[in-house]
């Protein structure tokens, strides 16, 4: 898999306002050291991820079968600031990205034996082996857990159909050259998508074709995608040109449907995937820099919230049982990230994100931070507790 671009999201947010997570298919929201209540490092199933400019060597580089906590420390690294982890068939299944210098974070998985790789876009050498051998500990499977995996599998296979439903409706307004129909059903196909991103990110370039930005592409002319036909229709007010970008996004959108079909997840990635859709608000919805033409970015923040809320309480029932007081928290969390967003909701849309002033910003990233403390410790609870 190609390395997918990043932006430097972070540096549309000043200091004072980097108050959101940065929590990609992560077990512990990103700190100046590893979490506390994760393997030691050097202990058994933990792997150090030490990233340089040259690349992301994991340590050790081969483990058996079993849980893992990879701990993904930022010393001195300023092109690269991401680790992810990546099976034989190319899919991403844990990550950790946003790390500037200074900065460390760890996920967790049940992994079993296989052959993957360390991928950190931007490095001298991207690509590292990682080897997981031998069959992991016998365990009895809790079969809350199993709903919840399943129940997420549906969840996802019905976000991605309305997708499919809402983008063919927007592409046919593009190719048609209705403008202002097309602004119309943009943000409508943009929800689906949001709920679900981490999924669509898992399948290494499919999310970069379908929702980079202008700063995530190398060549500003193989730019594709919702941001590309958002910039058309907000920016020069018109569809030309854009028949071929529409057309494009809809069949990366019907291929990401022909993906989820089939795609099975382990409970730890429900959590991962929670923090990660943190991680997309923390990393550029509060930012303003997703939606940097139409001004959507709210919409785009409550519809990952709502994702994130979505896998979180399919975890429930199993979580009660290990740490209910835990389960209290992040619940509660949810209602206040929902209560701050609340004064900014318009109809069955959002404010443009223009109207905020900086202060009501800060307001937004405090509720998200202090959601994603607890919500970050979700995934260590559940690895090797699930299989």
């Amino acid at each position: 898999m190609s390395a997918r671009p990043r932006s430097l999201r972070t540096a549309l947010l000043g200091p004072a306002l980097l108050l959101g997570p940065t929590l990609l298919l992560s077990a512990c929201s990103a700190t100046s050291s590893a979490d506390p209540t994760a393997p030691s490092a050097g202990g058994p199933g933990s792997v150090a991820v030490t990233l340089t400019d040259d690349g992301c060597t994991p340590e050790p580089s081969t483990v058996p079968a079993g849980s893992v906590t990879f701990t993904v420390t930022n010393s001195d690294a300023t092109a690269v600031t991401e680790a992810e982890l990546v099976n034989a068939g190319g899919r991403i299944l844990g990550e950790r990205e946003n790390l500037t210098p200074g900065l460390s974070a760890s996920f967790s998985l049940d992994l079993p034996a296989g052959t993957y790789s360390m991928q950190c876009p931007n490095a001298a050498t991207e690509s590292t082996p990682f080897t997981v051998t031998g069959a992991a500990p016998t365990a009895t499977a809790d079969p809350l857990f199993a709903t919840a995996t399943e129940g997420y599998a549906t969840y996802v296979k019905e976000q991605v159909a309305q997708l499919v439903t809402a983008t063919t409706a927007f592409t046919a307004a593009v190719e048609a050259g209705d403008v202002e129909r097309a602004k119309a059903l943009y943000g409508p196909a943009r929800l689906p998508y949001e709920r679900i991103e981490p999924v669509a990110e898992s399948f290494g370039d499919l999310d970069p074709a379908i929702d980079a930005r202008i700063a995530d592409v190398e060549d500003p002319t193989t730019w594709t995608g919702f941001h590309r036909i958002e910039k058309g229709l907000w920016v020069d007010g018109s569809t030309d040109g854009l028949a071929p970008v529409a057309q494009q996004l809809m069949g990366d959108v019907t291929r990401l449907d022909s993906l989820v079909q089939t795609t099975t997840y382990q409970p730890a990635e429900l959590a991962n995937g929670a923090s990660a859709l943190l991680d997309e608000v923390a990393a550029s919805k509060v930012t303003g820099e997703e939606e940097a033409y139409s001004h959507l970015d709210l919409l785009d923040f409550a519809a990952n919230v709502e994702g994130a809320q979505k896998a979180f309480e399919l975890l429930v029932p199993a979580l009660q049982q290990t740490d209910p007081d835990l389960v209290t928290t992040v619940q509660a969390r949810f209602t206040d990230v929902g209560t701050a967003l609340q004064p900014y909701r318009r109809g069955d849309s959002w404010a443009p994100y223009t109207e905020l002033t900086p202060e009501q910003v800060r307001a937004l990233a405090t509720a998200v931070d202090a959601l994603a403390e607890p919500l970050s410790t979700v995934s260590g609870k559940i690895v090797g507790s699930a299989s």
